[in-house]
């Protein structure tokens, strides 16, 4: 009985489709669609699949056509993703922990841990989320204020972005926000000029909000007017003359505030607020950045994940003595020499008006930006906690450092984060640097 064919003792290569033998009971039949491939064949020899391609990203990752995966920084070829920067892992070396972060060594950080809910040893005592809404009026709705306002824009070589959110014990109690925010634009393109302004009323006045509001539109309707002359002050770079408009401005608009609070028969120190502005230019040519306005709070910039205090000293008191203020003169207006003080108060003369109570200082200040600043103008209520904790400014270092701005929701939630004994109201402004 004669029997097949013996096999060859090389390799065996698979036959092409002409010259497949006839299926038989020892071979199953292969369908045209699967050819069978040879496992002698050498990869170089033929075009690769993009199952092979798949196979050889996930043992080579670095290579320039991998494509990205999941939970894997994408490449840091000509053509990698920039979510990463120019981090990519790197193999750790004798005697360090096989997590340790090479970014001090390769580049950029990797992206920011995520936002907390607090700082410190523990939580607040009040709730993390608005309880009580303030009593209305339903005749007087237009003095409802919101918990939160959110906003933010893009303009020159600048990213802005500026909240105002309700304090915890105002919250608690349902007290309305006493910090009012504002932003607007002035002009187009390269001539345009952006004014944030922020206003805190006088704690516990019962009209601390609406005085807060009524400043912050003020000044915006004095700075839109003069818009021009500004912007074009600001590209110049002319402190003298920007100091000295915006302090007129400042005053104008205070004094107004007063007024205000006399023809509604309130006590004019109750009817105030302090206000702090930040004017922006829209030529991407131009970093001079101008803050200015009275009364306390903060001004800060991040710098190489380092922050600063750069809040201006108040203006030193210049011009004629008044009454009440300095030291006595040394001779009388007719020539003649005091000689004695006893130290009685001298009244004031029937003929001269009453000297009105002590402005708050006017602050100014211009500053010049690089590339990857973080300017940040913010509200007591954001600045006291700010300098009495290093875990807050240590966790928003870490979040605002990164090579973009965080998104509005994201730079809600930074702001947001608690710290106990801190219960205000929180107001910030900060303006990223491309």
């Amino acid at each position: 009985m004669s029997t097949g064919p013996k096999p060859p003792s090389g390799p065996v290569s698979a036959p092409g489709p002409a010259s497949a033998p006839p299926p038989g009971p020892d071979r199953p039949v292969v369908p045209p669609s699967v050819p069978e491939v040879s496992p002698a064949r050498h990869p170089a020899t033929e075009p690769s699949r993009p199952d092979d391609r798949a196979a050889a990203s996930e043992a080579n990752p670095s290579a320039p056509d991998a494509p990205a995966l999941p939970g894997r920084p994408p490449p840091s070829g000509p053509t990698a993703a920039p979510a990463y920067g120019d981090w990519t892992p790197a193999a750790p070396s004798d005697g360090e922990p096989a997590d340790a972060s090479p970014a001090s060594r390769l580049g950029p950080l990797p992206p920011p841990l995520p936002s907390r809910v607090h700082v410190g040893t523990r939580p607040p005592t009040y709730d993390a989320e608005p309880t009580a809404l303030p009593a209305a009026d339903p005749d007087d709705l237009d003095a409802l204020v919101p918990d939160t306002v959110l906003d933010g824009a893009r303009y020159g070589a600048c990213t802005l972005r500026a909240v105002s959110v309700r304090g915890d014990s105002a919250r608690y109690r349902g007290e309305p926000r006493r910090d009012a925010l504002l932003t607007a634009r002035f002009g187009s393109g390269e001539r345009a000029l952006v004014l944030v302004a922020l206003a805190t009323g006088t704690r516990t006045a019962p009209g601390a909000h609406l005085a807060a509001a009524e400043v912050c539109r003020w000044i915006a309707a004095a700075v839109g007017r003069s818009h021009e002359r500004l912007a074009a002050d600001i590209r110049a770079a002319r402190r003298t003359d920007l100091k000295a408009g915006l302090h007129r401005l400042t005053d104008r608009v205070l004094g107004k505030l007063r007024a205000a609070a006399t023809e509604q028969g309130l006590d004019p120190d109750d009817y105030a607020a302090s206000m702090r502005c930040l004017l922006l230019s829209g030529d991407p040519e131009c970093r001079t950045r101008v803050f200015f306005g009275v009364g306390p709070g903060g001004l800060f910039r991040l710098r190489e994940r380092e922050w600063q205090d750069i809040e201006p000293e108040v203006a030193e008191v210049t011009g004629e003595p008044v009454l009440g203020f300095g030291s006595a003169p040394h001779e009388t207006p007719d020539g003649d020499r005091l000689t004695m003080d006893l130290g009685i108060p001298t009244p004031p003369s029937p003929y001269e008006p009453a000297p009105g109570p002590p402005r708050e200082p006017f602050r100014f200040r211009t500053s010049v930006a690089r590339p990857g600043d973080v300017l940040l103008m913010c509200g007591t209520g954001f600045a006291e906690p700010l300098r009495g904790e290093p875990g807050l400014r240590a966790h928003l270092a870490d979040r605002w450092s990164g090579p973009e701005p965080p998104g509005l929701t994201a730079y809600l939630a930074d702001t947001q984060v608690r710290v106990k004994g801190y219960a205000d109201d929180r107001t910030a402004v900060a303006v990223w640097e491309a």
